[in-house]
């Protein structure tokens, strides 16, 4: 082969092959922007809510002493609770005058059960319709009442703390929040005299006894 061919050859050659990798580089790129692009993310932060401090001041809690009860059914685990819980009128009805003077004059030195036990005897006869049907009916009934003299009662002293425990007490009875262990007795008598009643006897709490 002549210089010249050989020379020709070679160039053709050498363009061959730069053709050839031209196009390999332009294939390559191209299925390179068919492939699935990794990115390199930072991580997704989490989001965490914090209170807002302010300078607001939480509204205080109600007071129980703003709670208002009903009178008749005050919340109470035991009598005397119960008893502290009623209110004291500044005037008191007539009806619940005799029936706190009864609980007044027939146990006033009795424990507080035995002065429910005595105001529940009064309810229990107004409602029975065998008695007047008013607890001043059912106190100045003619000879019920040794208390009772002239047709009506001694005077009280309405200071007093017995007096105040009475009112309580006759409060209790009246509505019925708690109950006697002689509930729905009609008579009672001192526990120190023996009347020879033919009754059925219910109970004795303190210094006196009681029937149905």
């Amino acid at each position: 082969m002549s210089p010249k061919l050989k020379n020709a050859s070679i160039l053709a050659t050498g363009a061959m092959i730069l053709s050839i990798l031209a196009g390999a580089g332009g294939s390559g790129a191209a299925a390179e922007s068919l492939s699935p692009v990794v990115i390199n993310q930072e991580p997704t932060p989490q989001i965490i809510i914090q209170p807002v401090e302010t300078d607001t001041v939480p509204a205080p809690k109600a007071d129980s002493a703003d709670v208002q009860l009903p009178v008749t059914e005050p919340r109470a685990t035991n009598l005397a609770a119960l008893v502290s819980a009623q209110p004291q009128p500044a005037e008191l009805s007539r009806e619940l005058t005799c029936l706190a003077g009864a609980v007044y004059f027939e146990a006033k030195s009795e424990s507080l059960v035995g002065q429910l036990a005595v105001g529940r005897v009064v309810v229990a006869r107004s409602k029975s319709g065998r008695f007047p049907e008013s607890y001043c009916g059912v106190v100045y009934q003619p000879s019920q009442f040794s208390f009772v003299r002239g047709g009506g009662m001694p005077a009280i002293p309405k200071a007093s703390r017995d007096w105040k425990e009475a009112v309580a007490i006759a409060q209790i009875a009246h509505a019925g929040t708690w109950q006697s262990p002689a509930e729905g007795a009609l008579f009672f008598h001192a526990a120190y005299v023996s009347p020879g009643w033919r009754l059925k006897r219910l109970a004795r709490i303190d210094n006196h006894v009681f029937y149905r």
